[in-house]
């Protein structure tokens, strides 16, 4: 799911989606940073978010893993990008940078 939030809203997209609980994640192989936020204790399922930045815009692209990919060098995994719960958490965020204002 993707959301969409004006940089007027949220100067520091970095620190915006840390305060919304996410913690950085950087891909050893790739080195592309994204954020997740835990369901529970365990590694999955969980958030996870790309931040995108261009022009007067951020792009929030959200999914919810619900596991590790299962083969080695696959990065394939067993994702939701939309449903119930992405949509709960997708309002969660919005609600947070409308407390931004």
């Amino acid at each position: 799911m993707k959301i969409s939030l004006s940089k007027s809203q949220i100067s520091d997209a970095d620190k915006f989606i840390r305060r919304c609980g996410y913690g950085k994640l950087r891909d050893r192989r790739t080195g592309q940073e994204s954020y997740v936020r835990r369901l529970h204790r365990d590694l999955y399922p969980r958030f996870h978010v790309y931040l995108e930045e261009r022009a007067e815009q951020i792009y929030f692209n959200l999914h919810l893993d619900q596991r590790a990919a299962m083969y080695e060098g696959v990065t394939a995994h067993s994702g939701e990008y939309d449903g119930e719960v992405v949509e709960k958490e997708a309002t969660r965020i919005m609600d947070a940078a409308k407390k931004q204002d």
